[in-house]
């Protein structure tokens, strides 16, 4: 399964039909890995966990590092920090074999663009990283749409043993995925701000919207702190005002911040941002704290969602 994507980074997706075909591309990529004497990392849903420690021989299990994929990787924007570069920056010197399986049947269409996104993005976040990242697609669970759009995602594609260059790879595909949302609901609660002053009173909006709503109180404090940088970041950043939409759906909480400005840094929330200036400070927090984050951003405006679960 040799191949090269990016410099320093090699990106496939692996197409899978059934368990049978899934333990013989993963599980055999991981004896690869182990093989070669470099660090293994896996994060694939649940059930797929207990298959690969199953049908993998026990001395490989105990060599690689799990972690479950629908709970490290509910928010698809967390991935790169708290998963992939986690595991590669456990022993930078060597190269990583990491499993990465953001994208399973029973994932949302709400959850799909940001998914589809954050594969994309790979290619940029860990371009200069010496590490090889595998990410499983269930070809009969999965459609059409998300299977072509993981040959526009990875560079390499695997399917049956065979690998090859994807011929559909596109490195701006993430711009597939930046797509306008849909307006909020009528019953959604509305304030803006357009001073610094005005912060104070939008801490308290947004603090007993959500308690009222049933968030836990823990996670009322950090939905908080992270709307409070996102306004401030506005105020800072765009020379304008905005505003904070906050509404439930679906067992969820979803909290809209909406400006005027335009984040040009495609990896923006992703990272940890090296300076506590950076307007991305405020999007990383948000992706370590909420479910989900859709970002749709444009030289009109851009528009941040967040879904915390109730």
């Amino acid at each position: 399964m040799t191949a090269s994507g990016t410099a320093g980074l090699d990106h496939l997706a692996l197409f899978y039909r059934g368990n049978q075909e899934y333990l013989a591309g993963v599980g055999g990529y991981i004896l690869e890995g182990l093989a070669s004497g470099e660090p293994v990392a896996v994060a694939v849903p649940g059930p797929r966990l207990e298959l690969l420690r199953s049908g993998l021989p026990a001395e490989a299990v105990q060599q690689v590092a799990w972690t479950n994929m629908a709970v490290a990787g509910r928010n698809p924007g967390r991935i790169i920090h708290r998963v992939l570069l986690a595991a590669v920056k456990r022993q930078p010197s060597r190269r990583t074999y990491v499993v990465g399986e953001p994208i399973w049947p029973g994932r949302s269409d709400l959850e799909y663009p940001a998914c589809a996104a954050h594969e994309a993005l790979i290619n940029d976040a860990l371009a200069d990283h010496y590490c090889r990242i595998l990410c499983p697609y269930d070809a009969i669970g999965l459609s059409a749409t998300v299977i072509a759009d993981a040959e526009q995602t990875h560079p390499v594609l695997v399917d049956n043993g065979v690998t090859w260059q994807s011929p559909e790879y596109d490195p701006a595909a993430v711009e597939h995925f930046n797509r306008p949302l849909p307006e909020p609901p009528p019953e959604a609660v509305t304030m803006s701000f357009s001073r610094i002053a005005e912060l104070a009173p939008l801490r308290t909006f947004v603090g007993r919207r959500a308690a009222a709503a049933g968030l836990p109180l823990k996670n009322v404090h950090e939905l908080v702190v992270a709307v409070n940088e996102l306004a401030t970041n506005t105020l800072e950043h765009t020379g304008d005002g905005g505003s904070v939409a906050m509404w439930t759906e679906s067992g969820m909480l979803v909290v809209q911040v909406h400006d005027t400005g335009h984040i040009t840094d495609r990896l923006a929330g992703r990272t940890l941002p090296v300076r506590l200036d950076e307007r991305g400070r405020g999007l990383f927090l948000v992706n370590m704290v909420c479910d989900l984050v859709r970002l749709h951003t444009a030289p009109t405006g851009t528009t941040l969602r967040l879904h915390l679960a109730l």
